[in-house]
């Protein structure tokens, strides 16, 4: 019975009709994507792994048929982040399906015969509805909107706002918030991103507006959650992780909040010492910003978007009081602080001053006994040195090298962090 079953679904698949695009137009419209992006490697498609967001999309958009083909559907995308990186409001413009046959980026296809189609034609598909219907359970759609022709999730973006969320540990927020201030308005970030001159990037000019530390609750020994917000128009490769790094190194009193202008004083200093780049769990691409644009929530739909996450919110929240709960287990632990078997046990949060390791993890690498000053470390390479570097594999030309920069440029207003 069970084989005349699959054999019976084989068939059916096979019987199926192709589905026809030529009834429908197609319309220009804005996303708005919210995604945990702790398990998958990176936003953009990779050649390697199917486990990316924007591959999940396509299966999406093409299982729903709203299009033909990504290359055909006009796509751009707002913010390209790395492997562990998250959003809440990624956005993508993007052609899709439509029902209409006029309004705001309504495209008449060419040869179509969308009004001789039967059924409603004034009624507009749900598409957050059916995309999160069929999206992996970290993927959201949030909102839509239509949007002209000439919209452009990637160009049209006028301003970006990250979010690193962190546990205070033993950083001193008030000094981290003044070296922050050093990172406002335009400076060459060379020494805090990742240089990525084999793609053709040799300007690393960037200018940043807000840069900010604030506390989230008032959790006490350490436990208390912090926030740091950065925006701007256009982000380096690994910008936001390498300011980070050096933001909790100043916090934690191995560096001076006036590292931030050695390390932007690229005359002083042309080459960027050697340091590990802040964890990407807490890293969350927060808000793109653009003018004239009016998001679309759907009540009904929005309410199962809020049912959704806070399932997920009660899951990782259990996870994470169960753990406070078990050092709190191990705050009231009787220790014994010699080998006599006859001393009596001391609860351990009277032994001595509470740890505050918790922001440790978040720094990868081996952690010397003897901490090294940044500006006394072994430094990468100059700028100048990796551009000779490239120029003679002849990844980077004299004639080559100023189209490529412009390419590479337009790339990293995708935020790339």
């Amino acid at each position: 019975m069970a084989r005349e079953k699959e054999g019976e679904k084989k068939e059916k698949k096979r019987k199926e009709r192709p589905f026809d695009f030529t009834k429908y137009n197609t319309r220009h419209v804005a996303l708005k994507i919210a995604y945990l992006g702790w398990d998958y490697h990176g936003y953009a498609v990779q050649e390697d792994t199917e486990k990316t967001i924007e591959t999940a999309l396509f299966d999406a958009f093409l299982k729903t048929r709203l299009i033909e083909s990504r290359e055909t559907s006009n796509y751009h995308r707002c913010g390209r982040t790395d492997k562990g990186v998250s959003a809440m409001s990624q956005v993508i413009s993007i052609d899709l399906r439509t029902n209409l046959l006029e309004g705001v980026g309504v495209k008449q296809r060419e040869a179509g015969t969308a009004d001789q189609r039967p059924g409603d034609k004034t009624k507009e598909i749900e598409y957050a509805y059916i995309l999160n219907k069929v999206l992996p359970p970290e993927i959201r759609v949030l909102a839509w909107t239509p949007v002209l022709p000439d919209f452009s999730a990637r160009f049209s973006c006028i301003q970006r706002t990250y979010k690193y969320i962190f546990p205070r540990g033993d950083t001193d927020i008030e000094v981290m918030n003044q070296a922050a201030k050093k990172l406002l308005g335009e400076h060459d970030f060379r020494n805090l991103c990742k240089m990525d001159v084999g793609n053709g990037v040799i300007k690393y000019w960037r200018n940043i507006s807000t840069a900010q530390i604030v506390c989230l609750d008032s959790g006490q020994d350490g436990y208390q959650f912090c926030e740091l917000t950065v925006v701007g128009k256009a982000f380096l490769w690994h910008q936001i992780r390498c300011i980070v790094a050096v933001l909790l190194l100043i916090g934690q009193g191995k560096e001076k909040p006036t590292v931030i202008d050695d390390l932007l004083d690229v005359t002083k200093n042309p080459r960027k010492p050697q340091y590990a780049m802040a964890s990407e769990l807490p890293l969350i691409l927060y808000e793109c910003e653009y003018e004239d644009i009016d998001w679309i929530y759907d009540q009904v739909w929005h309410e199962e978007n809020v049912k959704h996450f806070q399932r997920l919110w009660t899951e990782q929240t259990v996870r994470a009081t169960m753990l406070k709960r078990m050092l709190d287990h191990l705050d009231n632990a009787a220790v014994r602080r010699s080998s006599d078997s006859n001393e009596a046990g001391v609860l351990w949060k009277d032994v001595r001053p509470p740890i505050m390791h918790q922001v440790e993890c978040l720094i990868p690498g081996n952690k010397p006994r003897v901490y090294r000053p940044l500006l006394e470390r072994d430094m990468c390479e100059s700028l100048d040195d990796r551009i000779e570097h490239f120029a003679k594999r002849r990844k980077l030309d004299g004639g080559g090298s100023k189209h490529k920069q412009g390419k590479r440029l337009d790339s990293n207003q995708e935020a790339n962090t």
